[in-house]
Parts: structure tokens; C-alpha cells; sequence
């Protein structure tokens, strides 16, 4: 098979490009947001909310609504509780988060079990991109636009509050409202992942990319370049071995992206692992011939 046919033998097939078209929209604004979430510490907020949306989910099922609906609800609705709770007890705000979102999660399992013959888990939990409809593909597109255009909008006050939370303070920023912005983004980016790659999955588009960009880059604005680059390429390379070996879109894709990340950190210069390894090694031979060469001398 020449490489022409390898690449435009999986697109005749109409499903396969409407899967390739929600994956790589739902990938790169995913990717953007990741690079804040890793900067600001929240990757465990991101798993909370790809959790919590399940009950949301479900019920939107039953209701015979879009489940975006309802997992937009609950992912709102869960980054609300985790607020209220932290802000009024002495917990900290990873025991709150642990609470919320297993609580959320118990619930969508429990709607879930009692109604086994209208709801697929396994499609909730690990996505059906396969199986998307062209509505389904500009609903993503279109919650995928809103949110990335709004990121890049407040780009710059967002990236402040990252940084150096005190400094947007002294120079009038609401930190309360940006925090709440970026939580309801990431609830929205939640939503859109979902189709992709299911509720147990996302939290891997949200954290993986940044992770990955973070280890390459020292400038924000290359990060996220880098972080939207590298993800694309994944999830193409993910749909790809999806069709040719026969497995799970959603998890071909996520193993993409972690073999990426794998890369990075073990080759990438200069601060792979095994680049530091050769420094190091360098550093040791030339401190043991030192003594030796001063000797002969």
C-alpha cells in the first residue's frame, strides 16, 4: 500500500471523517486550556469535572435532551459546589474536590445502573466518536469556537492570574470572575470532549498536551503553540491506528498523545532524561581524568 492510499482510504468513509473532525476540534481547545490548568495547578480540577458531568449525562439521556445539556449543568454546577464547600469550611481545596466529584460520579453510576437498558455506559464513559452525527460535529465546532475564541479574548488577563495572582489584584483585575471564567470554560471544554473520547478520557486531553508543551518550552505563547501542534498530530495518528489496527478511537488517540509525552520527556533537549543522563555522564568523566591529567602532567 503507497502512502496516498494509506492516507485517503480511512476518509472515504463518512464517519471516520465526521470522527476526525470532532477529535481534532475537541483536541486543540483542549490543548489551549490545558496550558492554563497546568500553570495554575488545577489539573486535578479538570478530572473532577470530567467525573462530575456523568449524573448530567445520564439524565439527559433519559430526558431525551442533548447530553452537552446536561453535562454542562453538572460541570457548572460541580465547579459551584467544590467553590461553596472550599470557601466555607477549613478543607483544603483537593480534599473538596475529591469529595465533589466521586459524590457526582457515585450518582451518574447509580442513574446509569438503574436504567441498564436505555443508556450504553460504556459510550458515556469512553466516548463514540465513531458514531457522531453531522449535528453532533457542529455542536462541537461550535462550543469548540466559543471557547477558544473566548480564551484567546482574555488571553492576556488569564495568563496573569497564572503567573502572579497578587499582581492582577494590585492592577484591578477580578480574580474571582477570571477564576470562575477559566472553570466555566473548562466545564464547556469538558462538554466537547466528550464526544471524543469520553468522560473517563478527557481529563487526559486536558492535561496531557500542556504537560507535554510545558517540558519543550519556557515562553507561554510557545507553549501553546507547541501544546495545539503536538495534539493534532496525535489525535490524526490516533484515528489512523484506530481504523488500520482496529481499536477504540478514544483510546488510540490518548495513547498517541501519551507517547508524545514519553518522547518528550525521555529525548527531548535539554532537559530529557536522557540527555540530563549523558551531562551528567560527561560531567563525571571529565571530574575522574581530571586528577589524572594533572597528574601526568
Amino acid at each position: 500500500m503507497d502512502v496516498l492510499t494509506f492516507l485517503l482510504e480511512p476518509l472515504q468513509y463518512g464517519f471516520l471523517t465526521r470522527a476526525l473532525a470532532v477529535t481534532v476540534a475537541a483536541a486543540v481547545v483542549a490543548a489551549v486550556l490545558s496550558c492554563w490548568l497546568i500553570l495554575m495547578g488545577w489539573s486535578l480540577m479538570g478530572d473532577a469535572v470530567s467525573h462530575a458531568v456523568l449524573p448530567g449525562v445520564a439524565l439527559a439521556y433519559i430526558l431525551g435532551i442533548p447530553f452537552s445539556i446536561g453535562a454542562f449543568v453538572f460541570g457548572a454546577g460541580a465547579v459551584a459546589l467544590i467553590g461553596v464547600v472550599r470557601s466555607t469550611t477549613k478543607l483544603k481545596a483537593d480534599t473538596v474536590i475529591g469529595v465533589v466529584f466521586t459524590a457526582l460520579f457515585a450518582a451518574g453510576l447509580a442513574i446509569v445502573s438503574a436504567t441498564p437498558s436505555q443508556i450504553d455506559l460504556m459510550h458515556i464513559l469512553f466516548g463514540n466518536v465513531l458514531g457522531v452525527s453531522a449535528a453532533d460535529v457542529w455542536q462541537v465546532l461550535v462550543l469548540g469556537a466559543v471557547t477558544l475564541a473566548v480564551l484567546l479574548f482574555k488571553r492576556r488577563d488569564l495568563t496573569l492570574l497564572a503567573f502572579d495572582r497578587t499582581h492582577a489584584h494590585v492592577i484591578g483585575l477580578n480574580i474571582r470572575l477570571l477564576s470562575a471564567l477559566l472553570l466555566g470554560l473548562l466545564a464547556l471544554t469538558v462538554v466537547v470532549g466528550l464526544q471524543a473520547v469520553g468522560i473517563i478520557l478527557v481529563v487526559a486531553m486536558l492535561i496531557t498536551p500542556g504537560a507535554t508543551a510545558f517540558l519543550l518550552s519556557r515562553s507561554f505563547d510557545r507553549m501553546l503553540a507547541i501544546a495545539v501542534v503536538l495534539t493534532v498530530a496525535a489525535s490524526v495518528a490516533g484515528i489512523y491506528a484506530s481504523y488500520y489496527l482496529d481499536i477504540s478511537t478514544g483510546a488510540a488517540v490518548v495513547l498517541c498523545q501519551a507517547l508524545v509525552f514519553a518522547a518528550v520527556y525521555l529525548f527531548a533537549r535539554p532537559d530529557g532524561i536522557l540527555w540530563r543522563a549523558r551531562r551528567r555522564s560527561r560531567v563525571r568523566s571529565r571530574v575522574r581524568s581530571g586528577p589524572a591529567a594533572r597528574t601526568e602532567a
